[in-house]
This record gives C-alpha cells, sequence and structure tokens, in this order.
C-alpha cells in the first residue's frame, strides 16, 4: 500500500526526465541545421502512428467516434493553437536561445493560464483574499523572471560560446549579433508558453464536447501533422529540408514522437489520482535536470541574468500553485457545508424517540412469530 501511495510521484519524476531529454534531443537536431517545422511535422505524424491504433482499434465495433462538426472545428482550433504555431514558435525559439531558457520558460504556462482565465471571467480575484493576492503575486513574478531572462544577461556563468550558424527564421540579416539572437529565441519561447495557455482553457470547452480523451488525443496529434505540413509546404517549398540526414536526427524524431504518445498517458494518469496542481509542482524539476545535463554535455552558456529570471520564473509558480491550492480547499469546504448541514438535519438520536426500545420489540415479534410458523 505504501508503494501505491509513491507511485504518481515516480511516474512525474520519470515524465520530467522524459520532457528534459525531449528539450535536449530537439535542441541538438536544430542545432545541427533541421528545420523546427520539419521537425513538428515528423514528430506529430509518429505520435499519432503511435496512438492511433489504441485509439481507434477498439472503437471500431462499437462505431463510437467524437468527430461531429463542432468537435471538428473545435480539435482544429486546438490542434492550430497548441500544437502547430505552439510548436513551432517554441522549437525555433529553444534553437535560438537554450535548452535551459527554453525549459525555464515552461513554467509560465500557469500564471499565463491564470491571467487568461482572470480576464475571460473564468478566474475570480479579490483583493482582501490572501489566495488571491498570492496568484497575482505569483503571476508577476513569473512575467518578470521571463522578462529578465529576456533582457538581462549579465556575466557568463558557464562554458563558452555555443552560437547557430543558420538562420531559422525569416530575418533580414545574416549572422545576426548573438544578443539579438538570444533575445530573439526568449520573445519566441514566452509566446509559444502563451499559446499553451490559451491552449489549456480551451480544454475546458473541448472537453466537453469530446470526452473521449484517447481519440482526441489522436485527433489532435494527426490535424497538426496535417497544418504543420501545409505550413512547411508553404515556407519551405524546398524538399531537401525533409531529409533526414543523420542518425541522431531520426533518433530525436522518434523519441519526441514516442513521448508525446507515452507522456499523454502518464499526465492523465497522475492528474486523475493526485489533481493538476501535483502535477504542475514537477514543472521545475525539469528545468534543473535540462540545465544540468545542457551544461555538461552540450557545453551550452548559463547567464547569470537567466539564472535569476528563472529562479524568479520557478519561485512565481509556486506561489501560483499555493494560491490555486487554497482555491481548491475553500471550494471542497463550501462544497461540503451544505452536505454537513443536511445530515445535521436528518441526524435522529434515540433521546428524541424515548420509546425507541418498545418499539423495536414490537416490530421484532412480528418476525419471530413469522419464523416458528415457517419452520
Amino acid at each position: 500500500m505504501g508503494f501505491e501511495n509513491y507511485k504518481p510521484t515516480i511516474v512525474m519524476i520519470a515524465l520530467q526526465f522524459m520532457y528534459a531529454a525531449v528539450t535536449l534531443f530537439s535542441r541538438a537536431s536544430l542545432v545541427q541545421g533541421m528545420s523546427p517545422r520539419v521537425f513538428v511535422v515528423y514528430r506529430q505524424t509518429i505520435a499519432f502512428l503511435l496512438i492511433s491504433p489504441i485509439a481507434f482499434v477498439p472503437r471500431r465495433k462499437t462505431g463510437s467516434s467524437c468527430l461531429g462538426w463542432k468537435s471538428f472545428w473545435l480539435i482544429n482550433l486546438a490542434a492550430l493553437t497548441g500544437v502547430t504555431i505552439n510548436q513551432n514558435i517554441y522549437f525555433s525559439g529553444l534553437y535560438y536561445a537554450s535548452s535551459s531558457i527554453a525549459s525555464a520558460t515552461g513554467n509560465l504556462v500557469p500564471a499565463f493560464t491564470f491571467l487568461m482565465a482572470w480576464v475571460m471571467g473564468m478566474e475570480k480575484v479579490q483583493i482582501k483574499s490572501l489566495r488571491s493576492i498570492a496568484k497575482v503575486i505569483g503571476t508577476i513574478l513569473c512575467v518578470a523572471g521571463a522578462v529578465a531572462m529576456a533582457l538581462i544577461k549579465g556575466p557568463k556563468l558557464l562554458n563558452s560560446e555555443f552560437i547557430p550558424t543558420n538562420e531559422l527564421l525569416f530575418l533580414g540579416k545574416e549572422n545576426s549579433e548573438n544578443l539579438n539572437n538570444w533575445m530573439l529565441g526568449v520573445i519566441l519561447l514566452i509566446a509559444s508558453a502563451c499559446c499553451w495557455s490559451f491552449w489549456l482553457i480551451l480544454q475546458v470547452t473541448l472537453s466537453a464536447n469530446c470526452p473521449d480523451h484517447l481519440s482526441l488525443t489522436a485527433w489532435l496529434c494527426l490535424m497538426a501533422a496535417i497544418q504543420s505540413a501545409i505550413v512547411t509546404f508553404f515556407f519551405e517549398p524546398d524538399f531537401n529540408s525533409w531529409k533526414v540526414t543523420s542518425s541522431l536526427e531520426f533518433i530525436s524524431i522518434f523519441y519526441t514522437g514516442f513521448s508525446s504518445a507515452v507522456s499523454f498517458f502518464g499526465q492523465a494518469w497522475c492528474i486523475s489520482r493526485r489533481g493538476p496542481l501535483f502535477s504542475a509542482m514537477f514543472n521545475p524539476l525539469c528545468t534543473v535536470i535540462v540545465t544540468i545535463f545542457a551544461s555538461a554535455f552540450m557545453q551550452e552558456e548559463m547567464y547569470t541574468g537567466s539564472l535569476v529570471g528563472s529562479l524568479a520564473v520557478i519561485f512565481g509558480l509556486y506561489v501560483v500553485l499555493w494560491g490555486k491550492a487554497k482555491d481548491k480547499k475553500e471550494e471542497n469546504i463550501i462544497e461540503e457545508e451544505p452536505v454537513k448541514q443536511q445530515i445535521q438535519e436528518t441526524t435522529i438520536t434515540i433521546q428524541d424517540f424515548p420509546d425507541f426500545t418498545s418499539c423495536k420489540v414490537d416490530l421484532e415479534e412480528p418476525l419471530l412469530t413469522n419464523k416458528s410458523t415457517t419452520n
């Protein structure tokens, strides 16, 4: 029984190592010259091929499908924002910045999600409430940390220059300065976090219209692969960019596609056991893993401004999560109060019925009589 309690923790730690490996493998492939847009197409295609047999084959006999017209357009919108736009700008930002910064900006998602939900009226902010103030302060810390990562470099802490040599976005000048590339990369990564936050909010409507999460994931991967292929053909008509030129690129493509399919099960299982807050608490662990391995094996730079900004983002994340946890606790108390009140109103004590003992005897006597007659 003790091991059962630790299973979600073990799964979440394993998932953080998996996410870290995705970031490092992707970064290595992009530095070798692979197009980020092609990388997204291959990744989503492999993810779809791996998950579709599990999602669709068992449902062929029942004929159950969640793809109505409304679901179709919602899935397309989710695939466009959460995968096609999100991953294309994420991988470009990953190339221009670094693996550790890309992992750190992922911690902005809970803060941005709270901000968007508040603007849309899905989250309430009470000025006199400590938990609401915590969520606001945590969001400000996360945003300030992200700005620090983009604008402040400071003294170099670890390793030598690791400058990209080829362009991935449509910039007017070649061989731009490293500082401009760094700022552009961080801005793209922050924009990617915004897209992912919007995608999470969209999941509320999407899940209501398509409750089968396994089929939903398969359809998302398929639509994202088609959309990304159209974008790639439009911006990169040269078919040479589709060539996989090294074993590292092949391993990276297959592994990231595999991780997209596998991580869904692990993440969904952990959330069902412990809730989304438990899952989000492990996000900074991925940042630590990526920073250590990127510095040790990929000779990536680490600057003072990046370190301070990352710490601010992680601290802000935990402040936001603390506020959300308090909200959840308050909601549970509010939900339990009517139940407790109803129990108190319907509770019957022996004192309310002084003749309870005699009633009990009277009720049992016919039973004894019936029993004797039957025998």
